[in-house]
């Protein structure tokens, strides 16, 4: 993947070029940004810069990496156990899968790899069996020579086991060999693997940006890239899955409208409250990936609702696909409840992501709902 594929960042990629060829090389590199700005990409391509821009076949090494089979590129990533392999899973025995992934949905996320593989109701990991893997790739000397790279894709999944082992060889890494751990949120990696990086954040991507990379690689008119571009909010992935018009939306909405019409109804009724223990089952039974993926949509929705209220509707980008109207339910989401419902939101989602019991943590938060959605907003 060269720099010139990345959309946008110009900037960062600039910033790449120059130092590497400047020798400005640093040994550990955090690449920072949200969901869909690129950061994977951006750091396979400079892999591909620093492996091919000093190589004597500048061309067979760059037709090694663009198929991800370089021998000095080398790859981490969150695994788990599925029908293939049954225990000891690590990045190794996914390769296929994941140099099949890279060029399909480049710009995908964990969630996206894990449908992938076929294990979208389990969270991946970066264990310890990886940790051991990666330091003994590294001990071995290049193969061409010239650098060995180490990308290290949502690095905040590492556990603390591996990053411990990881430590030593962040610390005094060999000769020539360059780390890139790329994260969507820096602040799930323990300190002492942040204190050995240098950090780069990545802004989300502009409108104009998402909406010429429609066009040059998808099929859609120039008004629908800039309307998808618009709703996208700088992530490149989601604009991608809404120009596929992704069906999982359309169950999302479904299990919001029945979550918070139910959730109106149950407060001092409580035959409607078991309502809300079904639908907490529902959700439950799926994946925590997708429990997790359904929550920030609601938060989405709660602020899109917000906005509206506030006469923002510029703002408002969010359609309904179920025939749902945002405008009536806009009211019950203002000043005096929103920053409730995003925290109580939030917390499920962490709560979630620790391996809490989902039906408990989903039917808590209904309950919360109900009588959040019931406050009134003060006069001013």
């Amino acid at each position: 993947m060269l720099f010139n594929q990345i959309i946008g960042q110009e900037h960062i990629k600039s910033h790449l070029q120059v130092s590497a060829e400047n020798g400005r090389i640093p040994h550990a590199q955090l690449f920072v940004g949200k969901e869909g700005s690129g950061t994977l990409p951006m750091a396979i391509a400079y892999a591909q810069f620093l492996l091919c821009n000093f190589s004597d076949n500048a061309d067979a090494c760059n037709l090694k990496c663009n198929n991800l089979q370089h021998p000095d590129l080398h790859f981490a990533f969150p695994v788990t156990t599925n029908d293939s392999v049954k225990k000891h899973a690590v990045s190794n025995l996914f390769l296929e899968d994941f140099r099949t992934f890279i060029a399909k949905q480049p710009y995908g996320n964990l969630f996206n790899w894990l449908q992938h593989i076929g294990v979208e109701n389990k969270q991946g990991i970066i264990g310890v069996d990886e940790a051991e893997a990666i330091v003994k790739k590294l001990r071995l000397k290049s193969y061409e020579g010239g650098f060995k790279v180490m990308i290290i894709w949502m690095a905040e999944k590492m556990n603390i086991a591996a990053a411990n082992k990881l430590l030593k060889l962040l610390e005094e890494p060999p000769e020539k060999t360059v780390f890139i751990l790329v994260t969507e949120d820096e602040e799930q990696i323990i300190n002492t693997i942040k204190s050995r990086c240098q950090a780069l954040h990545f802004p989300a991507l502009s409108e104009s940006d998402i909406a010429e990379a429609l066009l040059k690689n998808e099929s859609c008119s120039k008004n629908e890239a800039a309307k998808i571009a618009h709703q996208a909010e700088g992530n490149f992935n989601k604009a991608v899955h809404l120009l596929n018009n992704d069906s999982s939306d359309i169950v999302f909405e479904q299990w919001f409208i029945t979550w918070i019409r139910t959730a109106f109804k149950a407060k001092g009724n409580a035959a409607v409250v078991q309502e809300l223990i079904s639908w907490s089952d529902t959700i439950a039974k799926t994946g925590r990936e997708t429990q997790k993926r359904f929550l920030a949509y609601c938060l989405q929705f709660f602020r899109q609702a917000l906005l509206l209220n506030y006469k923002s509707e510029n703002l408002v980008f969010i359609e309904s696909k179920t025939g749902f109207d945002i405008s009536k339910f806009a009211p019950f989401v203002h000043g005096e409840n929103i920053l409730e419902i995003e925290k109580e939101l939030n917390d499920a989602m962490y709560h979630i992501e620790r391996n809490g019991n989902a039906k408990i943590i989903l039917l808590d938060l209904s309950m919360k709902l109900t009588r959040l959605l019931h406050k009134k907003e003060q006069p001013v």
